[in-house]
Formats: structure tokens, sequence, C-alpha cells
């Protein structure tokens, strides 16, 4: 994480819980992607794409190298994703948990 000599006008805590107070704030899917493409380099978005696709495997109990063989993501980012999963804030959980509840509602909405 990019460290800076002198403290910032605004601290670290305060820009962060901004940064996600306008993630709360955007309205669907559409929104978040435009945000997302605003603030992110594509490097960047490419490497959090890639961190949320290891998940639902993660979750599913796959083994690191058949989630590399299916998504093409390192062994390494694999493992990180993991032991933030086990060892986190619990982010990741409660993301999953809302998108398979959204996924679920969507297939009967649509039933």
């Amino acid at each position: 994480m990019k460290r800076r000599s002198v403290d910032p006008e605004t601290p670290a805590e305060s820009a962060e819980l901004s940064l996600c107070e306008a993630l709360l704030s955007l309205k669907n899917a559409e929104e978040m992607s435009a945000f997302l493409h605003d603030l992110c380099t594509p490097a960047e978005l490419e490497v959090l794409v890639d961190r949320w696709r290891v998940v639902p495997y993660l979750l599913e109990g796959v083994s690191y190298r058949e989630i590399h063989e299916r998504t093409s993501v390192s062994i390494t980012t694999i493992g990180r994703v993991a032991r933030y999963l086990n060892q986190g804030s619990g982010g990741y959980l409660a993301a999953a948990a809302r998108a398979a509840r959204r996924r679920t509602h969507q297939k009967r909405d649509k039933a």
C-alpha cells in the first residue's frame, strides 16, 4: 500500500469512509461499473475482477489448481483471496452471501 511522507489534508480513515459512502450511494450495477471504470486503471480493475472471480470457487472448496485452470488467475492471487476469506474482515463473505441472495431472487422473479 502506498504510504505518504506528508500528512494529507484529509485523514486516510476519513477518505476511506468517504469512498465507502460513495460506493454505497450508487443505485445499480451499471452505475457501479461506471464508477469503477472512472476510479480504477484497467489493470487495477482487472485485479479486482480476478480476486472476485475466484471467491465462488473457493467457497465451493475447489482446489487452487482447478480454480487457476478455470479462471487463469494466478495461484498466488487465489491464495491471497483464500487467506482473506478465512482471516479477513468478512467483506468477501458478506458480499458473496448478498450476491447469492440477489441471484436467487432474480431467478425466482423470472420464473
